[in-house]
């Protein structure tokens, strides 16, 4: 696990200057502590810094291949990277270290752009050819690994965090008043885009190949998770197939030349790992994080995991004053990031790191298995989508949905202003309204005149329209669309930039490529029943668990933002947000900000999600903005 970065340029007998490449890697030295290396020649120059996990003597970067005529910086880990290397050291390669690293140059060398193929890990590189003068660009999959790039006329430079590339001087960005409407709705920046108008993300499970003859080339998509069901296989023959696929996932992530421990939340998909990884006889470091507040904390169900395995169990209790700075949410996210849970993330990341540089997660088992609750509501809600014919839908439904209060303060069955304006549109157009933050038309009224006029007739809700496969059941689609979506820009975001920040490397078993393919052919029925998410999977781990921790209501990763918000970070709220002046009032109206604030502090209203976002767009805009300038659309 490492930080990358490096500079094309568009002239090839342009030198690369040693000081350029030195504050791009010191940017993100917090990526790979143990040591850095940098390697240029006329016109390109790669950096990189390294966290050293396996092959620690040998597995130096930037590496070449024999003749040194392709070289390759290398962020992630590579899970079949032994298979791959006796396959190439028979086609006649010649290997100097045992790393994964250099397993890329040689199987770039056989196979060219199509290495991504072989490839069963997580990952972001870069591959110069220097007899073609070609750089390739890759990133895996499902997104685990982050990588940005710039490009102008002069150049193209990409880093694993944009802030790699700030550090480049003389580079002309602006803020992308698009993104931010983005942030808004979703609370993350979904897609390509970032903050910034001309950094864009390589997006999961696609390339850019660069060359003097496609200087302008755009990047091609590789693999995207596609649900075909195999109705062939009995319940019995599932349980069997997944039984091992779990098994062969979680060891193959295993592989590493140092300790490797667990989170353990107390959810059922981290539990299972940690069941699975003390099967080796060895004593396993877990980790866990709670809160005071008891209805956030999940510490006695991680507590019942460790002591039924044996883990030696770390945990720590988060406070709010562990928010009342958000510099390090600043810091290593780069761009405004609303999702509250980064902060407990940062935490147990930073109690991990004292004691392991691997830990293995429970991330995507959610997404795989159809775990969260708003799936299974939204199944009915597609049922009975079905059963309503269309006009009366875009008639009667809709005029209802226009009519029912906002009222949060009610009954949650007489909350259904939601679900009627569910109801009423198709299944895309309604699950992005099911995603979305802060919906219309708060979200119009939230905008500044300045943005309003901007972005008229923008709608960020299409990129999940787009992402919303038809023709499939809900359930298929939610988890396809959330697969490429969320995972990677909100969820997978979150852990790599909290784990990073302290160099530990978390790897998720359950987002495995090959794991999320069979998850994916395995039949909704088994995945929903009757009402109840992940169903297919609780049978499976069920023999595992500590008693009373299958069934229990799910838990979020959360913090107790919404009384945090009245309380500790009060003060922040009003300075960064409601003041007149600030930097945000040329974002937002401030004053439909300081009515949902107060509604929040009578308790008229839930906003702490919207609240949340805004705020840390406003910390974000503080650090920032200064010294950038606004896009005018």
């Amino acid at each position: 696990m490492c930080g990358i970065a490096g500079i094309l340029k568009s002239a090839s007998d342009q030198p690369i200057a040693r000081t350029e490449l030195k504050a791009m890697g010191d940017a993100i030295s917090h990526r790979g502590p143990d040591a850095e290396g940098f390697w240029s020649e006329p016109g390109i120059g790669l950096v990189h810094r390294r966290l050293s996990i396996i092959d620690l003597a040998d597995g130096i970067q930037p590496m070449a291949n024999e003749d040194d005529s392709i070289h390759v910086v290398f962020n992630g880990e590579i899970y079949n990277y032994h298979e791959l290397q006796r396959r190439l050291k028979q086609q006649g390669h010649r290997f100097r270290t045992s790393s994964d690293t250099e397993v890329l140059v040689h199987l770039y060398e056989e196979h060219g752009d199509a290495l991504v193929d072989h490839l069963r890990g997580m990952f972001a590189f870069a591959i110069w050819d220097a007899k073609k003068r070609r750089l390739l660009l890759a990133r895996d999959r499902v997104g685990l690994k982050p990588l940005y790039f710039y490009r102008d006329a002069n150049q193209l430079i990409f880093g694993s965090e944009i802030k790699a590339i700030l550090a480049c001087p003389g580079l002309k960005l602006e803020i992308d008043p698009f993104a931010v409407e983005d942030y808004l709705t979703y609370g993350f920046i979904p897609g390509e885009r970032s903050i910034f108008r001309n950094i864009r993300k390589l997006l999961p499970g696609h390339i850019l190949s660069i060359d003097p003859q496609k200087k302008d080339a755009e990047p091609k998509q590789y693999w995207k998770l596609n649900v075909r069901e195999d109705n062939s296989r009995s319940l019995e023959d599932w349980l069997e197939v997944l039984n091992a696929k779990f098994t062969e996932t979680v060891d193959a992530h295993r592989i590493a030349d140092v300790p490797v421990g667990a989170f353990l939340s107390g959810g059922i998909d981290s539990s299972a790992i940690v069941a699975q990884l003390a099967c080796n006889g060895e004593q396993l470091q877990t980790f866990s994080i709670g809160f005071d507040e008891a209805g956030f904390s999940e510490l006695p169900y991680a507590r019942a995991v460790a002591q039924k395995y044996g883990t030696k169990h770390v945990e720590e209790i988060v406070t709010p004053a562990a928010v009342e700075s958000l510099d390090d949410l600043v810091k290593y996210y780069d761009e405004p990031f609303a999702d509250s849970s980064a902060v407990p993330t940062m935490h147990v990341s930073r109690l991990a790191s004292q004691s392991v540089k691997v830990v293995l997660s429970g991330d995507g088992g959610d997404e795989a298995f159809g775990g969260y609750a708003r799936y299974a509501h939204d199944v009915k809600e597609a049922r009975l989508r079905a059963m309503i014919p269309s006009f009366m839908r875009h008639s009667l439904v809709k005029h209802a949905a226009r009519f029912w209060p906002k009222a949060d303060w009610l009954p949650r069955a007489l909350r259904a202003k939601s679900t009627l304006t569910n109801l009423s549109l198709e299944p895309p157009t309604a699950y992005a309204n099911t995603m979305s933050l802060c919906r219309q038309p708060l979200r119009q009224q939230l905008l500044s005149q300045h943005l309003r006029t901007t972005l008229i007739g923008y709608r960020p809700e299409l990129i999940i329209e787009r992402s919303y496969p038809v023709g499939t059941d809900a359930l298929s689609a939610m988890t396809q669309c959330d697969t490429a979506v969320v995972l990677p820009d909100d969820f997978l975001t979150k852990v790599d930039r909290a784990s990073m920040s302290v160099g530990l490397e978390v790897r998720p078993p359950l987002v495995d490529h090959e794991f999320l393919e069979l998850a994916a052919s395995i039949p909704s029925q088994w995945k929903i029943r009757d009402g109840q998410t992940k169903w297919i999977f609780k049978q499976l781990v069920a023999d595992r668990m500590p008693d009373g921790l299958l069934n229990r209501p799910k838990q979020g990763f959360e913090i107790p933002v919404d009384q945090w918000l009245r309380t500790s970070l009060r003060d922040q709220v009003e300075e960064l947000v409601l003041t007149p002046g600030s930097r945000i009032s040329e974002f937002i109206d401030q004053g439909t900000a300081t009515g949902l604030y107060r509604a929040h502090l009578r308790k008229t209203g839930r906003h702490g999600n919207v609240l949340w976002s805004l705020l840390i767009l406003g910390r974000w805009l503080e650090e920032y903005q200064g010294s950038r300038t606004v896009g005018s659309g």
